[in-house]
């Protein structure tokens, strides 16, 4: 860099006739050399041996010349500003001479923008330079086997995102074969060899099926037909089509393994990495999957979209995670090995012959997308990757970045604050780094992984919601891409109920600009892409997996609205037949009272007309002290904060964005009796789980999103001075638009009676019920 910049200083000053005579003669105008007194030391230079050759020839572009100073210069031509209105063969023979590096940069500069790397926050511009050095000798202390990357010395430059450009080559799906990976040309033989069990594997049936554009208008435009069926460990699932209707599956007793059509090695690997999870009870026969992951396996193994809404980090999460990853990875295995069978049939066929059976790719190679809230989950799914793809200690897969992707997702120990106690669900959803700023390309072979691949480049891309949204953009924006999403065939969202507590509208824009048309080729190979993605067909063939805690009227929007895949849609639609209210241990009345709202729209504004014409003024009276009122939305608490200035109450506040000093103060001001009201966010509660000390008096506002916050909350009242007991009160807001919360809270009985009634309903809860 320092000799370009060096060029370029010595061509500031120069005049457009000037740089003209420099590059058509490759020397200034002897008009302008300088006149020194002092007499001229002559020098003698050697001709080399095609110094003889006509101008001709060596301005022959089929000639290879090795690159000299004048080439250099004339290459600093092409990026000097004031260059730019030369004449344009001038500008394309410099570039051809000797410009390659800057050509490099800015493709790097271009990939690191849609790359797996995350963008960082608090960017200095001066500070990459230094910390570039100390990236690469820890790149370059890991064991090659990982493929380390070693492009990034800083000497080009590297000043963004990290991009692995090394391992493009290894990781090209266009430039390798089928022969270069004999687990994978065993596998594509064997199934030559049985056409009958190629046309049943469910991936083959899935993606090959042909739609009629009277099917895909058919989709748009009638309503689903749903049935019900029942099973063991799942329980009442619902089945939706708008297609002719399907066949209701059954829940296998036992899994054949032959019949699930694992990729190699996943065969052998799968019973090792799910070991865990299997229990001594479990039949020879069925030693590959835990009761749970056989009936969501069998599922996700016929390409249909699921909704899963009973998934708990304590129990059930990581089994599940187990599940869809192998269901991914086996998918993009299937995938690629079609891609790299049908490169060696190219390159096998007689030149000119012309063949549509190779239609095998999307319009770009990014197949699968995973949503998770935290770097510790993706941490926790690429090391599931590795093990899936690892046989035996003696085959390891090369992994490359390997002690980049531990050292930015994994966790210190140390760094965990001492002495911090916290509820058993809190620890384990906010387990390892809970960074929720991040995105990763993965690409895979059947002998290597490649972490950090640039977007264009990978199979799968992991990412939290705020992750993408950064990189998609809003509209308007200049920087912003969200080509990769075009071909997507298999969307995972996991712990779908989180992102109601971190941003639900990241989650909606990237559901807007998923399976879109690319607005760039980005060197594609229009022969081989399938027609369903040149028909804009992909989101009828894309497989939505949406995993939850619980039954959200947002989540189930996301579900209904914005998955379309021709399969159809299965829900897991268990009721609660007992509700969180069983789980207060403290004696106090529950008091729902039910506010009337003509429609959906309305329930915001009549809750708080509601509240503040009926509810508040029972609680003015300096009687009715230590008030802590619950409001799960912060538009709502912005609301209502600011309406208690305006009436000049006596109240102190605390919301996720409150610092710690403030809430230090808010606590001590209420558990004293200083401030009569307390409004206290849902959000602020999920992430610190602090125990608020004083309340006598509780109301919800609205219905907690969780279920186990509303025992959570009124457990709390333990911590006061028992002597006040008698007068421990609960108010509870809710609607009929309210239902699955008011099921969850009461449970589906009571919830079925409240609704039926239009009057307040009072429960005393003993902590037995």
């Amino acid at each position: 860099m320092g000799k370009r910049r060096g060029g370029r200083e010595l061509l500031r000053g120069l005049s457009k006739r000037r740089k003209r005579h420099l590059r058509e003669f490759g020397e200034e105008h002897p008009f302008y050399d300088p006149v020194s007194g002092r007499p001229e030391v002559t020098q003698i230079c050697e001709l080399s041996e095609n110094s003889d050759k006509s101008s001709a020839e060596s301005d022959s572009e089929t000639e290879v010349e090795q690159v000299s100073v004048y080439h250099k210069l004339l290459a600093t031509l092409k990026t000097s500003p004031e260059s730019e209105s030369e004449e344009e063969e001038d500008e394309s023979e410099s570039e051809e001479d000797g410009d390659s590096e800057p050509e490099m940069d800015s493709e790097g500069s271009e990939e690191m923008q849609v790359d797996g790397g995350e963008e960082h926050k608090n960017h200095v511009p001066g500070q990459e330079e230094v910390t570039a050095p100390d990236t690469a000798e820890q790149t370059l202390g890991q064991e090659e086997a990982d493929g380390a990357d070693t492009s990034c010395d800083p000497s080009h430059g590297v000043i963004e995102e990290f991009t692995d450009v090394k391992h493009e080559s290894e990781f090209s799906l266009e430039t390798n074969f089928m022969e270069e990976e004999s687990g994978d040309r065993d596998a594509d033989k064997r199934d030559g060899n049985s056409s009958q069990a190629f046309s049943e594997d469910p991936f083959k049936q899935h993606m090959d099926k042909e739609l009629e554009e009277k099917e895909v208008k058919e989709m748009s435009t009638l309503p689903k037909t749903s049935s019900q069926s029942k099973w063991p460990r799942l329980g009442l699932l619902t089945f939706s089509s708008t297609l002719e209707k399907r066949k209701t599956l059954k829940a296998d007793k036992e899994v054949d393994v032959k019949q699930l059509y694992l990729h190699k090695p996943l065969e052998t690997t799968w019973p090792k990495v799910n070991k865990q999870f299997l229990s001594s009870v479990n039949k020879p026969s069925d030693a590959f999957f835990a009761p749970l992951q056989r009936e969501l396996f069998c599922i996700m193994n016929t390409y249909q979209d699921l909704f899963y809404p009973e998934r708990n980090a304590l129990t059930n999460g990581e089994e599940i995670r187990n599940a869809y990853c192998l269901h991914a990875l086996n998918h993009v295995l299937k995938a690629n090995a079609q891609v790299l069978s049908n490169n060696a049939k190219r390159r096998d066929q007689k030149p000119g012959t012309d063949n549509d059976d190779y239609r095998d790719q999307g319009l770009t190679r990014p197949k699968v997308l995973m949503i998770v809230p935290f770097r510790e989950c993706a941490l926790r799914i690429v090391h599931t990757f590795i093990n899936l793809l690892e046989v035996n200690e003696k085959k390891k897969i090369d992994v490359s970045n390997k002690k980049r992707f531990k050292g930015e997702y994994g966790f210190d120990p140390e760094e965990k604050p001492p002495n911090l106690k916290r509820p058993e669900d809190y620890e384990a959803i906010f387990a390892g780094n809970i960074d929720d700023h991040f995105r990763i390309g993965v690409a895979i072979l059947q002998k290597s992984m490649r972490l950090y691949a640039p977007f264009y480049s990978s199979d799968i891309i992991i990412a939290s919601p705020l992750g993408m949204r950064t990189i998609i953009g809003a509209e308007g924006e200049k920087k912003r891409d969200f080509d990769f999403l075009s071909s997507i065939e298999m969307l995972i969202i996991d712990q779908a109920d989180i992102y109601l507590m971190q941003n639900w509208e990241h989650v909606l824009h990237l559901m807007k600009h998923i399976n879109l048309l690319p607005l760039d080729s980005h060197g594609v190979d229009f022969s081989r892409v399938r027609m369903l993605n040149l028909n804009n067909w992909s989101k009828y063939y894309r497989q939505t997996l949406l995993f939850s805690a619980l039954q959200d009227p947002q989540i189930n929007s996301v579900f209904n609205k914005h998955c379309f895949n021709y399969t159809g849609q299965v829900a897991v639609r268990n009721v609660p037949l007992s509700g969180s209210i069983s789980r207060v241990v403290v004696q106090l009345p529950h008091v729902f009272r039910r506010l009337e709202a003509e429609n959906l729209t309305s329930v915001i504004d009549t809750r708080f007309q509601f509240f503040i014409n009926k509810v508040l003024p029972e609680y003015r009276d300096a009687i009715m002290s230590h008030t802590l009122i619950y409001v799960p939305s912060y538009f709502d608490y912005v609301r209502l904060r600011n309406y208690f200035k305006k009436e000049q109450l006596n109240f102190t506040h605390i919301c996720e964005y409150t610092k710690k000093a403030g809430v230090c103060r808010a606590r001590r001001f209420f558990l004293k009796g200083e401030k009569q009201f307390l409004l206290f966010t849902e959000r602020f509660h999920f992430y610190k789980r602090y125990t608020i000390k004083g309340i006598r008096n509780l109301i919800f506002y609205e219905l907690p999103t969780y279920s186990q916050f509303y025992s959570e909350i009124c457990n709390m009242m333990k911590a006061t001075d028992s002597a006040a007991d008698a007068t421990w009160t609960c108010t509870v807001l809710y609607s009929k638009y309210d239902a699955q919360k008011l099921a969850a809270v009461v449970g589906v009985d009571r919830t079925a009676q409240m609704l039926q009634s239009k009057k307040n309903v009072h429960l005393f809860v003993t902590g037995e019920n």
